[in-house]
């Protein structure tokens, strides 16, 4: 993956550029220290003056008002806020009145941000005030006081907390009063931008120490980088959490949400001071110390699946590689692509205005149908449909590209949801609420409508990330999931007269993944990659449990890696440096699991007596109980004693 940059020859501003910010894809305001706003047109490439501040007004942060509400689309969300070196913040329009001026702090307003819901913004300024005003500029509240500037300011995912800068530390604070704050020494120099992300829930610092730092919201370093030349002005998230972008002094950085740089840009810019990702994530925009904007598309990106490798070469092309007979093909859009996934034998584009499906025997005639946002930020894939996530719901689409279902539940927000809080199989899906994160919704496929009238998964603690397995009948659908502990559950989806008790699998889990061809489960464990053959033993016999699992040490993955995808009997997993590493397992056990599915238990005696392996037998001795069938168990239990 990388970044294609483009600069004008020309810088369209006269002083440095100090904020920038998206409305729309295709648009942008940049503000400047020649007091002017401009608007940026990408389609059309041309720059229109919006107004002129008056000399007095140095614009320092702008923010938007927040898209994503269905409310009052017309009057406040084309508007923004734009604080300034006057200790003023000002509410402005799209069309460049200013609506309204607030006297905020003594001295610059150094950062403004609305939350999430569009019904808070918080200012923080050089007097080392916090401050929490409504969305009409009335204050509500100095949520805290400081003796040193406050640099850069942050909403927590759920907009009941804020993050601030406080010289080296970083501070995150609750609004609730009493509420425990957290505070931490982030680095050796003093920090000048911070951002939190609402899908991952992890948090970027960028210091004059020339470091930029990933932080879980306990305060727990995840990634540290090497010292840079120049201290780094700014740090920004891709509005789905995948990615995230790093400006410097003539410096661009790409960067994984783990921390390694998949790119290192240096366009002519002097210092970058603000980057922003327009809304559907696939490009930037930086305000540069020389007067430039600076933009710069996210290209070759890659999908696998088999023997098939997907790369978009440009912003509309997607170039398609068999490695088999290394066939060679191009695939054109009308629109940019904003996503893509590659898996179950089909490939699902969403450009800016449509869906695109196409099936890898045939690439020359996809399905085509229209969306009706733009901004899908999540495509999830099952043998038999797929499911797209927009900022305004779930939708569920066959291959043919029929609408299936579109489930709902109260109080669900789409757009902080990743593929560790969704998952999808023939008949089923699941979603963890945000609300309450100890809660998953179950939906039956078909309809949209909640398992079991209405019941959901509930759990002792908080939930990480949930796995469905992929095959199989409906009654027997499982769900893996990861608590705050680490430790490995697994339960049935339909629950029959008795409360099925959900069991615990495995400790120390940090990541899973179900195989796309059998209900094979496979999990990084602390220094070992385990995988579970037929998870379903809990259920028979647990005793025999251990006998069913393989185990391998995994210290060569380093720390923090995960799975990317298991298919057939191939694990690919990415180490925290960014490498991918591929790891075969044993074909046999799914071959046995095909033999029992289709009831071939001759066939599956075979298999084992040509193995010779206690795993399979183990394996067999627990489906042969489980489907009833007491002739072979008595062959599988004596084989391992």
């Amino acid at each position: 993956m990388r970044l294609k940059i483009s600069l004008l020859k020309e810088p369209k501003h006269q002083e440095l550029v100090s904020c920038v910010g998206w409305t729309t894809a295709e648009e942008l305001y940049s503000c400047s220290d020649d007091h002017q706003i401009v608007k940026w047109n990408l389609l059309t490439s041309e720059t229109s003056q919006i107004v002129k501040l008056p000399d007095d007004i140095y614009p320092i942060d702008l923010h938007w008002f927040p898209k994503s509400l269905g409310i009052k689309k017309q009057t406040q969300a084309e508007s923004f806020v734009l604080t300034s070196s006057d200790g003023k913040f000002h509410l402005i329009s799209k069309l460049g009145r200013v609506e309204k001026s607030v006297e905020a702090h003594c001295g610059a307003v150094l950062a403004g941000r609305w939350n999430y819901e569009g019904t808070a913004l918080v200012t923080v300024g050089e007097d080392g005030q916090i401050k929490i005003w409504s969305k009409t500029g009335m204050l509500r509240s100095t949520l805290a006081q400081q003796g040193t500037p406050v640099y850069s300011v942050a909403w927590g995912p759920d907009s009941e907390n804020v993050l601030y800068t406080a010289g080296k530390q970083l501070i995150i604070k609750p609004l609730q009063p009493n509420a425990k704050v957290l505070q931490w020494k982030a680095h050796d120099g003093i920090i000048l931008k911070v951002d939190w992300n609402s899908v991952n829930d992890l948090i970027l610092s960028a210091g004059e120490d020339c470091k930029y730092k990933v932080w879980d919201s306990y305060g727990r370093l995840l990634y540290n980088s090497q010292p840079h030349e120049h201290p780094i002005t700014s740090v920004a998230w891709a509005p789905d959490g995948e990615l995230f972008a790093v400006g410097s002094f003539h410096t661009l950085r790409l960067c994984d949400k783990t921390g390694w740089s998949y790119a290192l840009e240096k366009p002519n810019t002097g210092s970058i001071f603000n980057i922003a990702w327009s809304i559907d994530g696939t490009q930037i925009a930086g305000a540069c110390g020389n007067g430039h904007v600076v933009f710069a598309h996210v290209v070759e990106q890659r999908w696998e699946w088999k023997n098939f490798q997907v790369t978009l070469t440009k912003r509309r092309t997607m170039q398609v590689r068999n490695v088999l007979n290394d066939a060679m093909d191009l695939l054109e859009f009308r629109d940019r692509v904003i996503k893509a996934s590659l898996n179950y034998a089909h490939l699902v584009v969403s450009t800016s205005l449509q869906c695109y499906v196409f099936s890898t025997k045939n690439w020359n005639t996809p399905l085509i149908f229209d969306l009706k946002e733009g901004t899908v930020s999540l495509i999830l894939q099952a043998e038999r449909h797929f499911l797209l996530v927009d900022g305004s719901g779930i939708y569920l689409y066959s291959y043919e590209g029929r609408f299936i279902s579109s489930p709902k539940f109260p109080g669900m927000r789409t757009d902080i949801l990743n593929a560790q809080t969704v998952s999808l199989s023939n008949d089923t899906i699941a979603i963890k609420d945000k609300a309450d994160e100890k809660i998953i919704y179950l939906f039956e496929a078909s309809t949209g409508k909640p398992l079991d009238d209405g019941k959901f998964l509930s759990h002792k603690n908080e939930i990480l990330e949930i796995a469905l397995d992929q095959k199989g009948l409906t009654n027997n659908r499982k769900i893996a999931f990861i608590d705050k502990n680490r430790d490995l559950y697994i339960t049935s989806v339909k629950r029959f007269g008795k409360e099925e008790q959900i069991i615990k699998l495995g400790t120390m889990v940090h990541t899973l993944a179900w195989s796309d061809t059998c209900n094979i489960l496979c999990g990084l464990q602390d220094t070992r990659f385990t995988v579970w053959y037929y998870p379903n033993t809990v259920y028979v016999d647990r005793d025999i449990l251990p006998k069913t699992l393989y185990e391998r040490d995994a210290s060569e993955f380093s720390k923090n890696p995960h799975i990317v995808s298991f298919v057939g009997n191939q694990v690919t997993i990415r180490r925290a440096d960014g490498s991918l590493v591929h790891i075969s397992i044993s074909p046999y056990p799914a071959i046995l699991h095909e033999y029992v599915s289709s009831s071939k238990w001759e066939d599956a005696v075979r298999l084992c007596r040509f193995v010779k392996e206690q795993t399979m037998w183990a394996c067999l001795a627990a489906m042969a109980v489980a489907n009833r069938e007491m002739t072979t168990a008595e062959i599988a239990y004596a084989a391992i004693d």
